[in-house]
């Protein structure tokens, strides 16, 4: 096991970085052209993760930096017990060891990700997807920089080759010791990782997230939430899938039809349930199944509901675990709602867009859980850490 660098030498590996972001920009976005030039695929949300420009540059650099600002993770007492027989006890936080990040698409992982997972005192393995391999490879040469710039070792940061073949046979046998995986994608690349893998994963589950407008909703309000939650950003995990309105919402019909006049102004494509599907422009869903769906498109399912019981019903029965929003004016309605949803983060007349650790106040993040151990929701520097005992005598026996 790597000794645990020091915290100054893992800032300064972070500042470093940072740095050679700024300085290899063009040369990263230009190398990034190529990635995207290859892809052949017709997945939208894919090629959007891909991307790398001067915007995603700059979150790199911004996130590299934050995290060099933060407070040391790792040896935090969390507990401490003075037993009856002298013994003194302390709970205190401790790095898991080697933590293993396979993710596609998306470069800008090989930077925040990887960088929380290091600033928490972690051996970094990567393992990209083919479709961004290029542009991983060079921000890992950059990664390599900075390690060497601070006299430690390049170890701290690998970057797998595999092909899926490879992946499977060294996550049901590790040729190295493995304390932690992170799958970042898709729910084929998750299934993947949990049938195979030997050792603890967090799940960065599906999103296919919810947003309710309750009978006493603010109707500007609802419009902007749920035009912000489907295309602001469709690629996102915290993208609005579904809309459930209230049945005794009153104006409901010119609501839905204001709602669907502003969806199509995006080109996004309607679904709805027996009810909605009355509607213009609205296509009638062929099974109950599309509400498990996740969608990563212009695509959205609108249904009615009759209750506010009956919307927390559909969510606990189809959603992903990751995000609901209900939009009200009624502050009593919204507390039921918000403790009974069983998603990971619950909003109240805001967009579901805010589940994501930069903007929840965490800097950043290594993925959002849906699972509920051992952090739920957005995980951040702060999270990225198991725990460990101190006992301190002198000749205590039992």
């Amino acid at each position: 096991m790597n000794t645990l660098l020091s915290i100054e030498k893992r800032n300064a590996v972070l500042l470093k970085m940072a740095t050679l972001l700024e300085e290899e920009r063009k040369q990263l976005i230009e190398i990034n052209k190529a990635d995207l030039n290859a892809y052949k695929g017709d997945d939208i949300s894919m090629f959007d993760r891909l991307k790398v420009n001067d915007l995603k540059v700059n979150e790199m650099i911004a996130a590299a930096k934050h995290l060099a600002s933060q407070d040391d993770p790792v040896g935090i007492e969390r507990f401490a017990f003075k037993h009856e027989n002298g013994m003194q006890v302390y709970n205190k936080t401790a790095s898991f060891g080697t933590v293993m990040i396979i993710y596609e698409s998306r470069p800008d992982v090989t930077v925040e990700a990887a960088g929380i997972a290091f600033k928490s005192g972690n051996k970094i393995l990567l393992k990209g997807g083919k479709e961004s391999l290029k542009s991983n490879l060079k921000i890992v040469e950059l990664w390599h920089r900075a390690l060497r710039a601070n006299n430690a070792s390049t170890d701290w940061v690998n970057y797998l080759q595999f092909n899926r073949n490879q992946t499977q046979a060294f996550l049901e046998k590790p040729t190295q010791k493995i304390d932690l995986i992170v799958p970042r994608g898709g729910e084929r690349l998750i299934a993947f990782v949990k049938q195979h893998a030997t050792c603890p994963v967090i799940i960065s589950g599906r999103g296919n997230n919810f947003v309710y407008v309750h009978e006493e909703a603010n109707l500007d309000i609802a419009l902007n939430v749920i035009i912000n939650g489907k295309t602001a950003k469709i690629s996102a995990c915290n993208a609005v899938d579904k809309v459930l309105i209230d049945s005794n919402l009153p104006n409901k019909s010119k609501f839905i039809e204001t709602l669907i006049s502003k969806l199509k102004e995006y080109n996004v494509e309607i679904l709805g349930d027996k009810e909605t599907s009355k509607y213009n422009n609205v296509t009638a869903i062929e099974s109950n199944a599309v509400w498990f769906e996740e969608f990563l498109d212009f695509k959205i399912v609108i249904g009615e509901v009759a209750s506010n019981e009956d919307a927390i019903a559909m969510i606990n029965t189809y959603s992903g675990g990751h995000s609901s929003s209900i939009i009200t004016t009624n502050d009593l309605e919204a507390k039921r709602f918000m403790e009974t949803v069983d998603t990971a983060a619950v909003y109240h007349n805001v967009s579901t867009r805010f589940t994501d650790g930069g903007q929840l106040g965490l800097g950043g993040e290594l993925a959002i859980s849906t699972d509920k151990l051992h952090q739920r929701g957005p995980i951040g520097l702060q999270h990225l850490v198991t725990n460990k005992w101190y006992i301190y005598g002198n000749g205590q026996t039992r």
